[in-house]
């Protein structure tokens, strides 16, 4: 049983440090539990080797320490990694690893919170049970802690199909996929920028694409789209923003995106769905260019169950396969471990109370960083918030018991 005297923080991804970060500048301490052993174990084991961050580096700074100067406008996984580090030892920011929070529950008479860990290493395979004990708890696992893997591409849900079934997170390079058909299930940034890995290293994938999405370019005329959406948000509403978007896309990219089988939805602008879904557009890098020239096949219907050869699709079709990648995405585990909260956190993993308030939730202590659907920027802008609350309480009660004590001694 471990006293914490400041804040339990759960996870040690990029939200878990900007907290931590934040609070050392205050002068709190705190502790950082992790899972895994490492920090931002999303990034340095589940992601693949060709990516980079998709929005420019100033809108993915954590607090207090900017991007090297010499780093491009958007860095490598391995440059992003380098800079976690750096950020981590620059702030004192230890996690303590390999701890597995099973459970985390306030105990309402002791006005604490009591969070349960189970402790393993590769040195010694039996785990050993260890509780913290605090009066804030800073959830900064984040919205991509567990990975999705729809039942129809289960071993349960399969028939006769041999070739290897692998989630995103597991992909690396498309270099094992050369010369197969590899059939890529969803067409965000991951599916498009694994489908054109694959194209690059000599495979040919074939891209589901059950639903509408929005696709822009990265770049216009050499500057960010989401550089030059930030800038006329701050004059122009939304959903104007959201139409010279479109037409910019429209322009750039080409009016043929329907025919390439790639619908835009209808209603919601790619910024106003990044709001209100948590649905990032797409940013294309390539992709686009090698759909068109049939190097990436875009199939507009979804999968029934994989079969020996390849997949069914719900509308009796097949495709030839010799290896799937889902490109399927992740969700929050916070309703696995997080006790008596159901009323905070919503069945989803997501806090009930929507940005920009979600950050604090309710009286109990109870914080949360990383759940905005706002990327890094998001992710910054809770753990400022969070370190500060959390801060002026810290500093009140210890002001309080110091006073306390004087009067006492006296």
């Amino acid at each position: 049983m471990t006293w914490v005297n400041g804040p339990i923080v759960v996870g040690a991804g990029p939200a878990g440090l900007a907290v931590a970060a934040c609070l050392d500048t205050h002068g709190v301490p705190s502790v950082v539990l992790e899972r895994d052993d490492c920090i931002a174990s999303l990034w340095q084991r589940r992601t693949y080797d060709r990516l980079r961050l998709h929005l420019p580096k100033q809108f993915c700074e954590l607090p207090g320490m900017p991007f090297p100067a010499d780093f491009p406008e958007y860095p490598s996984k391995h440059q992003f990694l380098s800079y976690l580090h750096s950020y981590a030892a620059r702030f004192h920011v230890a996690p303590r690893f390999n701890r597995a929070v099973v459970s985390a529950q306030f105990d309402h008479a002791a006005g604490l919170w009591r969070v349960h860990t189970e402790t393993s290493s590769s040195s010694s395979p039996a785990t050993a049970e260890e509780e913290y004990i605090g009066r804030w708890l800073v959830v900064a696992t984040g919205e991509n802690a567990e990975r999705i893997i729809p039942p129809e591409y289960s071993s349960s849900g399969s028939s006769g199909f041999s070739g290897p079934v692998s989630h995103v997170s597991e992909y690396k390079s498309g270099a094992p996929y050369a010369g197969k058909k590899v059939l890529v299930v969803g067409c965000g940034n991951s599916g498009m920028e694994v489908s054109l890995d694959l194209c690059d290293h000599g495979a040919r994938p074939a891209m589901i694409v059950r639903g509408a999405v929005h696709v822009l370019p990265r770049d216009v005329l050499g500057v960010a789209t989401f550089s030059l959406a930030s800038l006329l948000l701050r004059f122009l509403p939304l959903r104007l923003v959201d139409g010279l978007l479109v037409f910019l896309a429209g322009v750039f990219l080409g009016a043929d995106l329907p025919r390439l089988g790639l619908r835009r939805p209808t209603g919601a602008g790619p910024l106003e769905m990044k709001n209100s879904k948590g649905r990032t557009p797409v940013l294309d890098v390539g992709a686009l260019d090698k759909i068109r020239k049939g190097d990436i096949e875009v199939v507009n219907a979804g999968v029934k169950r994989l079969v020996a050869g390849g997949a069914e699709l719900v509308d009796g079709r097949f495709v030839a396969a010799d290896a799937v990648v889902l490109a399927t995405g992740y969700h929050s585990n916070v309703p696995q471990w997080l006790k008596g909260s159901e009323c905070l956190f919503s069945g989803e993993g997501y806090p009930k109370v929507g940005f920009p308030e979600g950050w604090k939730l309710g009286e109990s202590g109870l914080y949360s960083v990383g759940f905005t659907r706002r990327g890094l920027a998001g992710v910054s802008l809770d753990a400022v918030r969070v370190a500060a609350d959390i801060a002026t309480a810290y500093h009140n009660n210890n002001t309080n018991t110091n006073t306390s004590s004087s009067s006492a001694s006296v």
